[in-house]
């Protein structure tokens, strides 16, 4: 039997919609090709051939070396991954145990102190930047990598998220921990949390991503090279970049700086697919 033709009963609107969505990829993915063409170009191109978007020369990694020597990467990667990894472990302690009080304790005014947390959302962050600087000054953690870490150590949003995915976890479980003896701690770290590791791992990527790209916050609390993060470092020498016109060199720092994420955004681009469905994140 003849197989019926699917392209003579394809939706009108569902390929506007595709090539809709083919334009913005295309749009969007547009200053990440030109970086990483760029990053590889010969440093004798200029002018208008460094803006074109095709790879009609030899690659190279000139562009990749005079980044490394033009700012201490190890360092910055250092610092950043100290940043980013010391702010997620003290969030995931915060948010999962404010997550589970809201979600299952019962207190006085608990709807109103949750709606509390919520208002940091509305908050635009950088009016929180004066008093956090006094702050971080006062308890002597200025121009260090705790100074930079202590802001974000709560998070309303990971309070958020932890509190919808508690609620989505049947209390059959508690239940059946209760009657085995556990105690509210067991109950928490080795019956919900488990259970809740989508929702850990969908807060964990946010936190990640959004550290890792923070610059405002770093930049004015820290003031010495050897505390710096890669935004920080990456600003620093692209400015000295940008006055000899080396925009191979400014693609390649840039490219070292957002390289780890994009590898990560690869190699578990399932696991993060799956941790947002899961957590109803949009």
């Amino acid at each position: 039997m003849a197989r019926p033709d699917m392209t003579r009963h394809a939706n009108p609107t569902a390929l506007l919609a595709l090539a809709a969505l083919s334009a913005v990829v295309l749009v969007w993915s547009t200053p990440l090709l030109w970086m990483a063409i760029a990053a590889f170009r010969p440093q004798n191109f200029g002018g208008l051939d460094m803006a074109s978007l095709w790879p009609d020369f030899v690659p190279t990694l000139d562009n990749f070396a005079e980044a490394l020597d033009s700012a201490d990467f190890p360092l910055l990667y250092l610092n950043t991954v100290l940043v980013c990894l010391g702010t997620l472990a003290v969030q995931l302690t915060t948010v999962t145990l404010a997550g589970y009080a809201f979600a299952r304790l019962r207190f006085r005014a608990k709807e109103l102190v949750f709606y509390g947390f919520l208002l940091q959302l509305m908050l635009v962050p950088p009016i929180l930047i004066v008093p956090n600087l006094v702050t971080i000054t006062r308890l002597g953690l200025y121009d260090s990598l705790l100074g930079v870490m202590a802001p974000y150590f709560a998070s309303a949003f990971g309070v958020f998220l932890m509190r919808q995915t508690f609620r989505t976890i049947p209390k059959d479980f508690e239940e059946a921990a209760i009657v085995d003896g556990a105690t509210w701690w067991q109950l928490v770290w080795r019956v919900l949390v488990p259970l809740a590791r989508p929702g850990m791992v969908a807060f964990g990527i946010v936190s990640v991503v959004s550290h890792w790209n923070e610059f405002l916050w770093p930049l004015m609390v820290v003031s010495t090279p050897d505390n710096q993060t890669l935004t920080i470092g990456l600003a620093s020498f692209t400015m000295g970049a940008e006055s000899a016109s080396q925009w191979g060199v400014i693609a390649a720092g840039t490219f070292l700086v957002a390289a780890p994420l994009l590898a990560a955004f690869a190699l578990f681009q399932r696991q993060f697919v799956n941790s947002f469905l899961f957590s109803g994140v949009k």
